[in-house]
């Protein structure tokens, strides 16, 4: 299959076959990417390639919005690919919500994840997960989970049938319409005394203890499948590159393979120029946004400067500091794919912002009334572009696209809290994390069970 795996360490550049499982490179402890001998494969010549998959909708792997790009990821076999109709989203022009940040009309899109099987992006990545899961005969697949890719996980087990699933999860950290979806779809679900980055470590330990199939982020599979999102960006865009992609950082999967997307893409010329990529912190969950912008971390062509990382988790730690944001799917204090982000933001000329928990609920009411009903992290990347738009750093006419990671019911109890008239269910749930007004509050109207006042309501309005 012409497909291996690469430490993304230069100094170690190890290879490994695609048959081995690996999440970190075994002679340095770095991170892995899927590789390709990319002069041995079947290259389209141009982008333009793909739209004649657009009449076999009838083929179900042809039908999924990643293996639509099997020649641009093809570590396996395309009819041993998992499927269950990932990938059938929209990118949609928005021109109420450009105004909201502050943009032209016609130059701001919405990539639009929710519509996914199971209400996330992360069903991108698990296709791919899934199937090299498959292909080295795993058994049970795990993962540690803020809500969507345990959900995602454990459909893809569920419906597929490869394996069985087991998530990890932290108290009280993971919202009830996610944590819904893993017990509804079948999954073991573990729940730690600690939070994700607990969760994360435990899952770690007991995949090499038990040799479960480990299908977090760390997973380089699992990004291959994510790289997917930006090539149905341009399949919408007719082929075009925007100016800007706008993406929530939490783990920073998407970001990492959103960068790869367009290193591959740029090498293998289907693209003559690269979009500017911006990467929005919770300033609940901002260890990216402090590690970038305020001490200096950068990529430094694969030399990282892992000491002053160790030195910041190290404080992070004395000081008790512990990720607090109502985005709940992006509360992560020690993102897997920091070094792939730093790599991303590098190539792509990009930023790093934070934007707080009221500029993050505000967003989302604007997203929500103007079409698309969004999770609080997704909302991350409109207010950032708004943050963004104010600081001069983004053009008013410039084309940006803001990826919207999550479905609004992924997480509704922030929804009735911003909208509801009840100011304790307000405080309780949304007042704990600073949130004070709802600017953009629809709040349902009490009336009387009387026609004369019903009538009476509706004339005022």
């Amino acid at each position: 299959m012409f497909a291996f795996q690469r430490c993304v360490n230069p100094d170690c550049g190890g290879t490994f076959g695609i048959d081995e499982v690996l999440h970190r490179c075994p002679h340095c402890g770095s991170l892995l990417d899927v590789d390709y001998e990319w002069d041995k494969l079947a290259v389209p010549k141009s982008l333009a390639y793909f739209e004649r998959y657009w009449a076999e909708r009838s083929n179900p792997w042809r039908f999924s919005g990643v293996w639509r790009f099997h020649e641009l990821l093809p570590f396996a076999p395309l009819e041993k690919c998992a499927t269950v109709g990932e990938g059938q989203t929209i990118l949609q022009r928005n021109d109420a919500v450009a105004s909201f940040v502050g943009k032209d009309s016609g130059s701001l899109f919405l990539q639009y994840e929710g519509l996914n099987p199971s209400g996330s992006f992360k069903d991108n990545g698990m296709a791919a997960g899934a199937t090299h899961g498959r292909l080295v005969g795993a058994k049970q697949a795990a993962c540690a989970s803020t809500g969507n890719t345990s959900a995602s996980l454990a459909l893809y087990c569920g419906v597929t049938k490869l394996m069985k699933s087991v998530v990890f999860v932290g108290s009280g950290k993971i919202a009830y319409g996610k944590l819904s979806q893993a017990l509804d779809y079948g999954a073991r679900t573990i729940q730690i005394r600690g939070d994700f980055d607990d969760a994360m470590a435990r899952v770690q330990e007991v995949s090499r203890k038990m040799g479960i199939y480990l299908l977090n982020s760390l997973n380089p599979f699992r990004l291959e499948g994510q790289k997917t999102i930006m090539f149905r960006v341009l399949e919408a865009l007719r082929w075009e590159v925007p100016d800007w992609i706008v993406v929530p950082g939490g783990n920073l999967g998407n970001s990492s393979s959103f960068g790869k997307a367009f290193i591959e893409l740029k090498k293998l010329g289907l693209i003559d120029r690269v979009p500017r990529l911006a990467v929005i912190n919770a300033a609940g969950a901002d260890s990216l946004d402090r590690l970038y912008n305020g001490e200096g971390l950068r990529w430094n062509g694969g030399r990282v400067d892992h000491a002053k990382i160790d030195a910041f988790y190290a404080q992070m730690d004395a000081e008790n500091r512990r990720a607090d944001t109502i985005a709940s799917a992006i509360e992560i204090n020690r993102p897997v794919n920091l070094t792939k982000c730093l790599r991303a933001l590098d190539f792509c000329n990009g930023v790093v912002r934070k934007v707080t928990d009221q500029e993050i609920i505000d967003a989302k009411a604007q997203i929500g009334a103007n079409g698309f009903g969004c999770e609080p992290a997704s909302a991350a990347s409109v207010a950032g572009a708004k943050k963004l738009v104010e600081e001069g750093v983004v053009g008013r006419d410039e084309r940006v696209v803001c990826i919207l990671t999550g479905y609004q019911l992924k997480d509704p109890n922030a929804t009735v809290a911003y909208h509801g008239d009840d100011q304790k269910f307000f405080g309780d749930y949304l007042g704990v994390h600073g949130i004070k007004t709802a600017r953009y509050a629809n709040a349902p109207v009490v009336v009387d069970n009387d026609i004369d006042k019903i009538l009476d309501v509706l004339r005022d309005a």
